[in-house]
């Protein structure tokens, strides 16, 4: 029997990955050092998902390609060696990728992290073969832009119609819907599900189980 799409395509930090709590006390660690204003929870949660440096810009609401640029490194050195705050996969994600992939299913990421920083989660989580393929951040134009999308379709000689979007951000269903593309939302990332909602996906769930429930579905 034929899954229900062809390619799912993951986002990865607040879908797979439980990373939201070391990305806000990385980003507030960068802020102390450059002698920024200390973001909120709330307002790091809303730029995860973007690139990093275009979301440094946005949360800091400056253009200074110095200053952000120091605030990306300084990132970058608390999340690799100044910051111990775990990062799960989420409760089932391993069971999740197990199932799609016997269906026959082709996984890919499009994820706003790094290269360098995806497949160092991949190597801890001992995920990436799981994947076909995958878009970071220096592979492609940010989200919410398709850029990424468009590319694994490209790649992988996939149409948008045999694929679907899994993220938690709006940016993950922006970059969807912009190209017909299915989209399922997940609730227990960073951004509401209100906001979700607006986007039209065709579904929000609320936890790993309940997403593979619904790609096992017929």
């Amino acid at each position: 029997m034929q899954p229900k799409y062809k390619l799912v395509i993951f986002d990865w930090d607040g879908t797979l990955m439980d990373s939201a709590a070391k990305i806000i006390s990385c980003m507030q660690i960068a802020a102390r050092e450059c002698a920024m204003p200390v973001p909120t929870a709330a307002e790091v949660g809303h730029i995860i998902g973007i690139s990093l440096k275009p979301a440094i810009k946005q949360l800091f609401n400056i253009q200074d390609e110095g200053l952000a640029e120091r605030l990306v490194l300084a990132y970058k050195e608390a999340f690799v060696s100044k910051d111990d705050t775990p990062c799960p996969l989420f409760e089932g994600v391993n069971g999740l990728l197990t199932s799609l992939k016997e269906q026959g299913c082709v996984l890919a990421v499009a994820t706003g992290k790094a290269r360098r920083g995806l497949n160092r989660a991949w190597q801890q989580t001992d995920t990436g073969h799981f994947f076909t393929t995958s878009r970071c951040a220096d592979d492609a134009e940010s989200k919410p832009s398709p850029d990424m999308l468009l590319q694994i379709l490209d790649e992988l000689n996939i149409r948008a119609s045999d694929a679907v979007m899994v993220g938690d951000t709006t940016y993950d269903m922006q970059m969807a819907k912009s190209i017909g593309m299915d989209r399922i939302g997940v609730s227990y990332g960073v951004h509401a599900q209100v906001h979700l909602e607006a986007l039209s996906p065709k579904t929000i769930v609320h936890s790993i189980i309940e997403l593979q429930d619904y790609l096992n579905a017929r």
